[in-house]
């Protein structure tokens, strides 16, 4: 594994298992795994993303999300940077991803989505009052809206067609 970048972002629609995939990546890789939405928590000096939402709202979410990735993209340590579903979106966050590293796309259906966030919609500001048809609605609005975001990857990847075997494979060079 030669040539790989110093920075490898993990974008892609909440629920797709940037978090957990990227957790894998890293130890493969040897590299440090950064959670964008931890590092944010810690720096707003707040318990979860539900709280940062409710006392700052969105817009400070937002902006503390994009000084994070701007600290994230200045630092040299190798990394694997799980960012999330609406990082891309913002300011001009998919831009410096892109210079910075490598950016793949965890990509899944809204099928195979909403059964995994509506199990963990009480930790999602964006999601948690949504009853499941209004979810589904929300999903398919929001994947069609940040479609244009996510195929600027350098890579898109099914997430149903990761294993702990080849991830690292499949991730980087398949």
């Amino acid at each position: 594994m030669t040539d790989l970048p110093s920075k490898i972002f993990l974008i892609g629609f909440m629920g797709v298992g940037k978090s957990h995939w990227g957790k894998r990546l890293s130890l493969a890789l040897k590299y440090k795994f950064i959670d964008l939405d931890v590092e944010i928590i810690q720096k707003a000096g707040v318990n979860s993303i539900n709280q940062l939402f409710e006392e700052q709202g969105e817009d400070r979410f937002r902006m503390l999300e994009a000084a994070g990735l701007q600290s994230v993209c200045n630092s040299s340590e190798p990394s694997v940077i799980a960012c999330g579903g609406g990082a891309p979106c913002y300011f001009d966050n998919l831009q410096l991803m892109k210079a910075a590293g490598l950016v793949i796309c965890l990509a899944a259906t809204s099928a195979e989505l909403v059964p995994r966030l509506i199990a963990e919609k009480d930790s999602r500001p964006l999601i948690r009052q949504l009853d499941e048809a209004s979810l589904h609605s929300y999903v398919e609005q929001k994947m069609t809206d940040r479609l244009p975001y996510y195929q600027q990857a350098h890579r898109i990847v099914l997430e149903s067609t990761l294993t702990e075997s080849d991830l690292v494979q499949k991730l980087l060079y398949e």
